[in-house]
């Protein structure tokens, strides 16, 4: 029941109401990708995702980008899709949390390029 008024009131949290029912409408299962995230597309060429949990849009992978974007390469068959072994698995944006990058994190130090005047 929860979930039901997240839908009607709250935007950000994930599917409206009324992106649930245009998708029942008119929209055509494309396919889903790694994180659980669902991408439909329209009789008329409109593409939309409905995220698995917290919209981000950092959450698409690459093989789905193209896709989302109307842009046309290699990765256009999305099915016949294969990754390599050295390719690293897609994370969505770190940035503002624990496993963000910082360059010296593991050594705890901050290399300055200067040196302050004041001590």
């Amino acid at each position: 029941m929860l979930t039901f008024v997240k839908q009607i009131f709250i935007w950000w949290n994930q599917q409206t109401l009324g992106t649930r029912i245009y998708t029942l409408i008119f929209g055509k299962f494309e396919g889903r990708d790694d994180f659980g995230n669902k991408y439909y597309q329209s009789k008329n060429g409109k593409r939309w995702i409905i995220y698995k949990d917290e919209i981000d849009a950092s959450q698409i992978p690459n093989e789905w980008y193209s896709w989302i974007h109307f842009t046309k390469n290699k990765l256009e068959n999305i099915h016949q899709y294969e990754k390599y072994s050295w390719q690293k698995p897609h994370q969505k944006n770190l940035t503002g949390t624990s496993k963000s990058y910082h360059p010296n994190k593991k050594n705890n130090e901050e290399n300055k390029k200067y040196k302050s005047w004041k001590k």
